[in-house]
């Protein structure tokens, strides 16, 4: 602290004196700025607070009277308007005028990064010796609205809703462009509206709780909630509340997740659940639901537990194969590593103690946001057994075929199920021209020295033909070379059309 030499009246007595001297040493300490006034106006004190509020270093640096004061410092208000010069603090003190809390802009003339905000008030005391105290009062928010300003900035361009209620009558005096934006409404249509009117804790069983804390001035921890908007509508939130000071006064601060997105994805989810859960029971084929890791059997449907009378045991762990069901070699391994599966060969034990043919289609899934495996089982016990009577039948009939004519041949062929429409280009690709012939004459009942004579070539090279071929499509018997033939559309009779169409020399 600097001071001048104290200003004593030839009417001073010592008593004043030494009151003013034990004054000064009380105020010295105080965190406020405090500046004396002479009565004359002139600056005669000023503590340390007062000093390094005005990036000062002796008392001097104040400019010693209120004019000096204006030559080296500049005041205005919060609303960026200068202060008039007979309107400073000091002046109006001189003027024995006194003032009650002054927010000001403080700045310095000699340097334009000088900012300091200050809270002013202005006293005009008697020592009751006649002597007065001019006395300046500043008090340093530089910090606070510092902070202030920085929190409205971050409030403002926080992209997360937010709304601000004043506790003392619960009304709204701030919100940020997320709110607006969430809700609908415009900035003017939110502020001032009481908590009642525009009510962000609506909805959850703990709406009485939640309210119960902001009457309180309590934090609200993070809860589910129904906020309606500006078009009648309402969206799911999460809502939290914090107790906050904004300008000394107690406040809520609110914050916003919207869970519209979520909630609708939940419920389609749910309704999505509730379809399958429906299909699974009803589908007329056995179905199974297992574990994606371990391929243990979660669930069945109606179909699977009426073909092999299997019940799962509540909390026990079963594989495919105590529930009946045999898969072909390597599918376990490969459904654990996620992969699907298509049409395999597996059997099902029925409920008599029976074994079922069945093909298996497996497919991954994602069931209430677990891994999982769906697992269909068709029954084809009675289509093999028909297709294995057929070949029997074929192969018993094809022992002698001398006499059997090709109509026969082509009825008994056309037995087994109609070939698909999309032929496997690929497996006649794998045949010559010849091999083509040779099965062609097959299908229509020739023997080899039948086929010999019709493609004048020796019975060794028929041989030799016929085993190639049987080779190739992987089969075993003349029958079966057949029925494979008539599964991809060769019957013969497009080579003899091909033949009676060459020119005759």
């Amino acid at each position: 602290m600097r001071k001048k030499e104290a200003y004593v009246t030839p009417n001073d007595a010592a008593v004043p004196h030494a009151q003013r001297l034990h004054l000064q040493r009380i105020i010295e300490g105080l965190n406020e700025g405090i500046i004396l006034l002479e009565a004359d106006g002139s600056i005669a004190w000023a503590n340390t607070s007062a000093l390094s509020l005005h990036g000062a270093e002796e008392l001097d640096d104040l400019g010693d009277t209120p004019a000096g004061y204006r030559k080296r410092y500049t005041l205005t208000y919060r609303n960026h308007h200068r202060v008039p010069a007979r309107q400073y603090p000091l002046d109006r003190l001189a003027a024995a005028e006194t003032f009650e809390e002054l927010l000001l802009d403080l700045g310095r003339k000699d340097d334009k990064e000088f900012l300091r905000h200050v809270l002013a008030r202005g006293l005009d005391l008697d020592d009751g010796g006649g002597l007065p105290y001019r006395v300046l009062i500043l008090h340093d928010q530089t910090g606070q609205i510092n902070a202030e300003e920085r929190f409205e900035r971050a409030f403002s361009a926080n992209p997360a809703p937010a709304l601000i209620c004043r506790l003392s009558d619960l009304r709204y005096v701030k919100v940020n462009q997320g709110f607006l934006e969430m809700t609908g409404y415009t900035r003017d249509a939110v502020l001032g509206k009481s908590a009642y009117e525009l009510d962000v804790l609506d909805g959850g069983e703990d709406k009485e709780a939640a309210v119960a804390k902001l009457n309180e001035g309590e934090t609200i921890v993070q809860r589910e909630g129904l906020v309606k908007l500006a078009d009648g509508g309402a969206k799911f939130v999460i809502v939290a509340g914090q107790p906050i000071d904004m300008h000394d006064e107690p406040c809520m601060l609110f914050t916003f997740i919207d869970l519209e997105a979520r909630k609708r994805t939940e419920m389609a989810l749910r309704e999505s659940e509730e379809r399958f859960s429906k299909a699974f029971r009803l589908a007329p084929v056995p179905m199974a639901v297992c574990d994606g890791v371990t391929l243990n059997v979660l669930d069945i449907n109606e179909a699977f537990a009426a073909v092999t009378g299997a019940e799962l045991e509540d909390g026990a762990d079963q594989e495919l194969a105590e529930l009946g069901l045999q898969p072909y070699e390597g599918m376990i391994a490969s459904l654990k590593r996620g992969e699907s599966a298509r049409n395999r060969e597996a059997t099902l034990t029925a409920q008599d103690g029976g074994q079922l043919d069945c093909l298996v289609s497996a497919e991954p899934v994602m069931i209430g946001g677990q891994r999982r495996v769906l697992l269909v089982a068709q029954d084809i016990t009675e289509r093999k057994r028909s297709e294995t009577e057929l070949l029997t039948a074929i192969e018993a009939v094809m022992q002698d075929t001398s006499w059997f004519s090709r109509g026969i041949i082509e009825k008994l062929a056309q037995l087994r199920a109609p070939a698909p429409a999309t032929r496997d280009v690929a497996e006649l690709a794998q045949l010559t021209s010849r091999e083509r012939e040779v099965l062609g004459l097959l299908c229509q009942g020739h023997d080899d020295d039948g086929i010999a004579k019709t493609l004048k070539l020796s019975r060794n090279t028929v041989r030799n033909h016929v085993a190639t071929i049987y080779s190739k499509i992987g089969v075993h018997r003349r029958s079966a070379a057949i029925v494979w033939a008539r599964d991809r559309g060769i019957t013969g009779h497009e080579h003899a059309r091909a033949r009676d169409k060459q020119p005759k020399t």
